[in-house]
């Protein structure tokens, strides 16, 4: 990718998908990239990918801006979670400061099928609003962080499944399932039928990691709530998996 008297090429990848992991598998294998992962660290015990890693916040654009530049970074991909929200625009604004090329590596949201009784929502405000009317037996697999917003919501029971232990405030009807995907259909079958969950709330993160759920929900008659993916930066190139990634980068670098 580039000449052997070079340096090699920094990218960074803003991680902490599955795709972010899977993509610098992929870079670390070629001699002339230097490849960082930079973790937000809201996890406490992440996967951790192949090469370099970072972990914390950069300081807001500026701080991005600046540590991009000192790096020598020469390509930017935001493989951040759909609902990370924040950090993607924080992505655009530093890669524009500093002309580093940017990509966004986003995985295509899900599209309901025949037989989905799904209700879209703007926000988790909006699913808490909703529920009353749809079941008394949530299961929440929204992530432990937003719990405040089903925090009053004391008539309904809810199965909360998240990587680490919520904290408060949370619904006061609450079982926690600490887990992570990959998920099967067979697991999920059972969890909704062991807990009688009547109505499934999830976020559009897409994917076939936790996909299961919707399919579990689907066979089972049970409503499921979706809350959108929050806008996403306007102008930034956008690649569906790690395969489009790696042709943007080589296109980009050479």
């Amino acid at each position: 990718m580039t000449d052997a008297a070079t340096r090699p090429r920094h990218v960074l990848i803003l991680g902490g998908t599955t795709e972010a992991r899977r993509l610098a598998a992929e870079l670390v294998a070629d001699p002339a990239l230097r490849v960082t992962s930079s973790l937000a660290g809201r996890v406490a015990e992440p996967r951790l990918p192949a090469g370099q890693v970072r972990v914390g916040g950069f300081g807001g654009p500026e701080g991005m801006a600046r540590w991009l530049r000192e790096h020598q970074v020469d390509a930017l991909i935001d493989a951040t979670h759909p609902f990370a929200g924040t950090i993607s625009f924080h992505a655009a604004q530093a890669a524009a400061t500093v002309h580093v090329p940017l990509l966004a590596l986003r995985r295509p949201g899900w599209v309901a099928g025949p037989g989905d009784r799904w209700h879209t929502v703007g926000s988790l405000d909006e699913a808490a609003a909703s529920l009353p009317a749809l079941g008394e037996r949530v299961f929440l697999t929204t992530g432990r962080m937003g719990l405040a917003a089903f925090a009053h919501l004391a008539d309904l029971w809810f199965l909360v499944r998240s990587v680490d232990a919520p904290e408060p405030p949370v619904p006061p009807r609450m079982e926690v399932l600490l887990d992570r995907g990959p998920f099967t259909l067979e697991g999920e079958t059972g969890l909704l039928r062991r807990h009688r969950v009547d109505v499934l709330v999830t976020k559009d993160s897409g994917g076939d990691a936790t996909a299961p759920k919707l399919t579990a929900a689907r066979a089972a008659g049970i409503p499921v709530v979706v809350v959108r993916r929050p806008p996403a930066p306007a102008g930034v190139p956008v690649a569906a998996d790690v395969p489009a990634a790696v042709t943007w980068l080589r296109r980009t670098l050479d």
